[in-house]
C-alpha cells in the first residue's frame, strides 16, 4: 500500500493534493493532518461512509489530477502498462449497482518546457460528476470500509505502487471556467 502525505489523502471536501516520495514498498510514517484533512474527516465522520461516497454528495464537476514519476528500473513496457491500466478504470470503475464513477480519463507524458514538472513523467486527469463520485474512486486510506470504495482503482494502486516513486494528485471541483 502507498503511503501517501499533504492534502489529498483525507482531503476530498476542498482543493486538495497528494505527494508521495520514496519507495511505495515501504511503509512511511503516518502524515500530519493539514486543516483540510482534519475537515474532511469530521465530514465523513458526521455523515457516514455511504452518504460521504453516495453518487449525489456534493455534486459537480470535480477534476482529479494524477502524476507519476516511476521508478528508473520501470520499463517502457511496464510504464505503458499502468497507463493502460489506469485509463482501462474509465470504463472499470463503477458502483456495486453497476452504474460507472468516473466521467473520462486522458492521460500523457509531461512535455512542459518550464522546468517546473518535479520530475513527474506521466499525467492523468479523471474527471467525476460530484465529489462522492471521487470519493468513492478514491477510497482509502479516507473510505476504509469496502462497500463504499470502487474495488477496481484499489487494484489499480496495488499493481502501480511498486513502480512508481514519486505521485502528485491535485483534485478540485470546477467552480470557475474561462473560454475565449
Amino acid at each position: 500500500m502507498i503511503t501517501f502525505s499533504r492534502f489529498l489523502s483525507l482531503s476530498f471536501i476542498t482543493g486538495s493534493l497528494w505527494v508521495f516520495a520514496g519507495n511505495p514498498a515501504q511503509a512511511a510514517p503516518a502524515p500530519t493532518l493539514d486543516e483540510a484533512a482534519l475537515y474532511t474527516q469530521s465530514v465523513l465522520a458526521k455523515v457516514g461512509a455511504e452518504r460521504f461516497t453516495a453518487p449525489d454528495f456534493h455534486p459537480g464537476i470535480v477534476r482529479h489530477m494524477v502524476m507519476f514519476r516511476f521508478r528508473p528500473e520501470v520499463t517502457a513496457t511496464l510504464r505503458n502498462e499502468v497507463t493502460k491500466r489506469f485509463l482501462a478504470l474509465a470504463s472499470q470503475s463503477h458502483r456495486p449497482d453497476g452504474k460507472p464513477v468516473v466521467v473520462s480519463i486522458e492521460a500523457g507524458p509531461q512535455n512542459s518546457g518550464e522546468n517546473v514538472d518535479l520530475g513527474l513523467q506521466e499525467g492523468y486527469l479523471v474527471t467525476f460528476r460530484s465529489e462522492g463520485d471521487r470519493n468513492f474512486y478514491v477510497g482509502r486510506p479516507v473510505v476504509t470500509d469496502s462497500r463504499y470504495f470502487d474495488p477496481a482503482h484499489d487494484a489499480f494502486k496495488a499493481f502501480a505502487g511498486p513502480y512508481l516513486e514519486k505521485v502528485v494528485v491535485f483534485d478540485f471541483p470546477v467552480t470557475v471556467t474561462s473560454q475565449p
